[in-house]
């Protein structure tokens, strides 16, 4: 009896799924420098934050998102895009405040 599982799908949802998470960051930190180039020096700073953790995610991800290799981290990946992902959330709020002043 089949235990009603496909190993071949599940390489490509868990591809599928980092590739989602990639353009999700590319887009908040699109967003992020779009809100930043106002010209405050403190939205431009917090800004060139998020595009330097969106890189650091980008390399991370990057393996897991298009099939040509494991991550890089030793099984860490996913804490640590977490992370990123928090970190950029945060910051994302702190530019939308420091544009609400």
């Amino acid at each position: 009896m089949s235990s009603g599982r496909d190993p071949g799908l599940q390489p490509e949802r868990t591809r599928l799924a980092w590739r989602r998470t990639l353009l999700t960051v590319t887009v908040v930190t699109a967003l992020a420098v779009r809100l930043a180039s106002t010209g405050d020096p403190t939205g431009a700073l917090i800004a060139g934050v998020i595009v330097l953790v969106w890189g650091a995610l980008l390399v991370l991800c990057w393996p897991r998102g298009t099939g040509t290799g494991p991550a890089r981290t030793g099984g860490r990946t996913l804490p640590l895009a977490t992370v990123g992902t928090v970190a950029l959330a945060l910051l994302g709020v702190l530019l939308v405040i420091r544009g609400l002043w």
